[in-house]
Order: C-alpha cells, then sequence, then structure tokens
C-alpha cells in the first residue's frame, strides 16, 4: 500500500460546488492501470485523473483520464482540473503563464491567466455530417420535436461527441432524454439564450452532455464537448468568435465556459477553477 498526495478541483465553477469535480491523483507513478481504473470507479465522479511525469520533453506533466467505465485520451475538465491542482502543490510550467499537458491525443497548451486556465481546442478526431439513421436515433432519445434541431455534427475530440444545436437555450433545458435508449451515444446540446436573459445570467448559451455509456448520464459541466462545438459552430459561422456557455442548470449546477477566439484563429476554453479537498490516499 502506497500513500499519494490527492485534491479535488471543482472546475468551471465561477464559486465552489457549482460547477463539475475532478479527482486528482498527484505523482502516481506506481499505479498500474487497474488500480487507476478501480479507483475512479469508486469516486464515481465524472472523472479521475492520474499525474504522471512526461514522456516528451515538450510537457510539463503527462496526464490520465478516467471514467467510472474507461479511459479518455482527451477531456476538458480534467485538463483544467488537473492542471490547477499541480501548480497548487508547486509544479512549475517551463514556460511563464504556459503549461504543456501530455494526454492520449497528444499535447494539449494550457494559459494561465488571472483567474481562469484556458485550453487550446485540440482537433477533433471524428467531424462532419451525421447519418440520418444516428441523428434520428439521437433526436428520438432526446425526445425533442425534429424541427427544434437547427443543425448536427459530429464533434469527437476523444469522447466521442454528437453535437446538436437547438433553436433556444428553453429548448436545451426541456429536455428529458431517454438513457436506455440512448446508449452507446454521447450526445451534446446547445442553445441560444434571448440577449436579454443573457445579460442577466452571465452566458449566451446553455449546453447539456448526455454521456450514459461513461455511467454519467449528464456531466455536470464539459469542457471538450463545448470544444467540439466552438470548433465547429464558430468556424462554419453560426456563432460569434468570443462567447460564454452556461451547463448544469437542470442537475443543479452553474458553470460558465468561456470561449475565445484569438488572432490567429485557435479558439480556448477556459473557466475558473477551485480546489475544494486536499489530502491524501493509500492505495
Amino acid at each position: 500500500m502506497t500513500a499519494y498526495s490527492f485534491s479535488q478541483v471543482d472546475v468551471f465553477a465561477p464559486e465552489p460546488l457549482t460547477g463539475n469535480p475532478v479527482a486528482v491523483v498527484h505523482d502516481a507513478v506506481g499505479l498500474d492501470e487497474g488500480k487507476m481504473a478501480d479507483f475512479a470507479r469508486w469516486t464515481n465522479l465524472s472523472e479521475t485523473t492520474f499525474l504522471l511525469p512526461p514522456t516528451d520533453p515538450s510537457a510539463d506533466y503527462r496526464l490520465r483520464i478516467f471514467t467510472p467505465r474507461s479511459e479518455l485520451p482527451f477531456a476538458g475538465h480534467p485538463t483544467l482540473g488537473s492542471a490547477h491542482a499541480w501548480l497548487g502543490v508547486g509544479g512549475s510550467p517551463g514556460r511563464e503563464g504556459h503549461l504543456v499537458q501530455q494526454c492520449g491525443v497528444g499535447l494539449v497548451e494550457i494559459l494561465l491567466e488571472e483567474s481562469t486556465l484556458s485550453f487550446r481546442a485540440p482537433d477533433l478526431l471524428r467531424s462532419g455530417e451525421v447519418d440520418e439513421e444516428t441523428l434520428l436515433r439521437a433526436i428520438s432519445t432526446l425526445g425533442v420535436p425534429p424541427d427544434r434541431v437547427l443543425r448536427s455534427n459530429w464533434v469527437d475530440n476523444g469522447p466521442g461527441w454528437l453535437g446538436l444545436q437547438l433553436r433556444s437555450a428553453q429548448d436545451v433545458l426541456d429536455l428529458r432524454p431517454d438513457f436506455v435508449a440512448m446508449r452507446g451515444l454521447e450526445i451534446g446540446v446547445i442553445g441560444a439564450h434571448e440577449a436579454q436573459l443573457g445579460e442577466e445570467i452571465g452566458a449566451d448559451h446553455e449546453v447539456r452532455a448526455f454521456c450514459p455509456e461513461f455511467a454519467v448520464p449528464e456531466d455536470p459541466v464539459t469542457g471538450s464537448l463545448n470544444a467540439g462545438f466552438a470548433l465547429w459552430l464558430i468556424r462554419a459561422g453560426h456563432l460569434p468568435s468570443d462567447y460564454v456557455a452556461r451547463q448544469g442548470t437542470v442537475i443543479g449546477r452553474d458553470g460558465r465556459v468561456r470561449i475565445r477566439t484569438d488572432e490567429s484563429g485557435d479558439i480556448w476554453v477556459g473557466g475558473t477553477c477551485h480546489t475544494l479537498v486536499e489530502g491524501s490516499l493509500t492505495l
């Protein structure tokens, strides 16, 4: 049995307890894949991560990411939460204000700003049109009238997301999905808030993420999905270059994801993190 330092971080959280928690195991050298998977299943969070020394000299650290059921090559809120936790225990990036994370999809850049961390949206592993049979199944499992769906696309940067843009944020909030029928699909939805309400709540769009295959029927706040939406909808001209998405409303969270496009056209996905639990675990 070995003791490891441990953190639990609330990510995309304007205030503590409003975002999506990630469990972070520091300096996880010596833990085999089976133990990692067992611990992730035990935490029963959307994701649990393990910080390791990099094997690429360009990276500051290497990250392995597990859901309660499987390992992911990339996920957004674990990326930011793990970076926050690594910095919190004295991690020092090779370049000031800039982190490089090594994970399954390769190297992911992270910017350290005054109150937020942001990762550069990785390229999509799968994009393009959704075939009619899959699209009809997705719409059916969500229980949304087909005429409320504006457009669809694969936005998979690791977890397998199928993205739908609905006509309004209220359409997104009204969804009551059938998770049994949805099995085998990871579906994300986005819809715009009316301008006045958006100003009041500080968010332009509402997002929800459904991933029963990962033993997480609805994910509270999802960086990978928001990154995929931004790459698809900004580059297609359907969303502005900068905006804020709210997520987690229906399940009692109040997350905020900030999307920004820089001068070179790269898209950054950011939010605020809070470390809420620190200690050690023995495995």
